[in-house]
């Protein structure tokens, strides 16, 4: 499946379940499917009390069926069959007819507003439940270890057997485990995705979402084109943007899974940075030398950066220094680069680990292996830098 989602269409429909959840929310999910060609994973299509909708399942084509049955989701859980003609379904962008069985399902106040944030602020979340709908477990933080709600059958109050009660809370807690183990699974393999899970005597419908990054380059430049260009490989969201006032404006609007990479030395762009730094939002970072970054951090500093954010400062513009071998190479400061920033997926910061799909993309488009140092790096260099590229040596991870 296709790990690629529009990071925009992400956020708006995150920004609407945060926002109605207090009202309630009706959801349409996918639970089968057959045809319509390669589609991505992870639809969702929301409703609202209102009667408002946000999100879709498979380009609309299936509206018909998944509108009403996501207001009708608001009352109770229900699945619908969906079928789609050829025509119509080329009409709306997908590949050729198919059909679908639809799972309709409320989402409780708690679990929509932690569910909507997560996909609004950019950070990786799951939703899974019973095939029936009838039970519901939201994941969310960087590494999916928080959780909303549960899976295990609901423990009967009036029941006077302690035994049985306690029976219910085990069996929830390990369903709980072993789906929070697959989403985590699948969080690592770095792409949205759709599961049903049977094992177990389990039967989810698990919807796994990653945040996609947007990559902002901000000046111009040879690293930068090839920077963009292997944002684009890896299925990254890529700008560049050479005015100040633009730039501030790109970086008002970031996730936590954003990144800005600083190419211009002009000290006008320290704004940037400061807006970044105070604002916490994203991967920061800032290209040059140690006379440069000296400097930058110099001014910065007499701009009223306070102590308190001054660590954060040096962290932030010393993760993006660039290791290269003894010749300066495009290619080989675009993979230290992008190895660096490829932790930024889903808010793992500090390991310069490229998820398993992206290491499959870089070794396919530039035919080499990545050496990461998972350990301590001579010459102070942080923990996790790429110190260089051996296209015959296998790689250690």
């Amino acid at each position: 499946m296709s790990d690629i989602s529009a990071p925009s269409v992400n956020r708006e429909l995150g920004e609407a379940l945060r926002r109605w959840a207090r009202h309630g929310v009706g959801v349409v999910r996918v639970l089968e499917r057959h045809g319509f060609g390669t589609v991505e994973p992870g639809q969702l299509l929301a409703a609202s009390s209102a009667g408002e909708t946000a999100g879709q399942v498979y380009l609309g084509a299936l509206d018909t069926v998944a509108v009403p049955l996501a207001h009708a989701a608001l009352s109770g859980p229900g699945t619908r069959g969906a079928h789609v003609a050829e025509e119509p379904a080329v009409a709306a962008g997908l590949a050729c007819a198919g059909g679908a069985t639809l799972l309709g399902h409320p989402l409780p106040a708690e679990l929509a507003d932690a569910l909507g944030t997560a996909l609004a602020d950019g950070q990786p979340a799951a939703l899974a439940s019973t095939s029936d709908g009838a039970r519901l477990l939201v994941l969310t933080g960087p590494e999916l270890t928080t959780r909303h709600g549960g899976l295990g059958p609901a423990a009967d109050q009036t029941a006077a057997d302690q035994t049985a009660a306690d029976q219910t809370n085990a069996d929830q807690t390990n369903a709980d485990q072993a789906v929070a183990e697959v989403a985590q699974r699948l969080l690592r393999q770095g792409a949205t995705s759709t599961e049903r899970i049977t094992d177990a005597g389990l039967d989810v419908l698990l919807d796994l979402w990653v945040p996609v990054p947007t990559v902002l380059v901000v000046g111009s430049g040879a690293i930068g084109d090839a920077l963009l260009a292997q944002a684009a490989l890896l299925g990254w969201v890529g700008r560049r943007i050479t005015e100040l006032d633009a730039a501030r404006s790109a970086l008002a609007e970031f996730t936590e899974s954003d990144v800005l990479v600083l190419l211009d030395h002009a000290g006008k762009f320290d704004e940037l940075l400061v807006d970044g730094i105070r604002r916490g939002r994203g991967f920061l970072g800032a290209l040059g030398s140690r006379r440069t970054q000296a400097a930058r951090r110099s001014r910065l500093t007499a701009a009223g950066l306070t102590e308190a954010e001054v660590p954060d400062l040096a962290a932030v513009v010393r993760s993006v220094r660039v290791v290269v071998p003894e010749h300066e190479d495009t290619t080989d400061v675009l993979i230290h680069v992008d190895a660096v920033l490829a932790p930024v997926r889903g808010g793992r910061k500090g390991s310069a680990k490229l998820t398993m799909l992206d290491q499959e993309r870089v070794r396919a488009a530039l035919d080499i292996n990545l050496i990461v140092v998972k350990g301590a790096v001579p010459d102070g260099h942080p923990a996790g830098t790429v110190l260089h590229i051996d296209p015959h040596a296998a790689p250690i991870l």
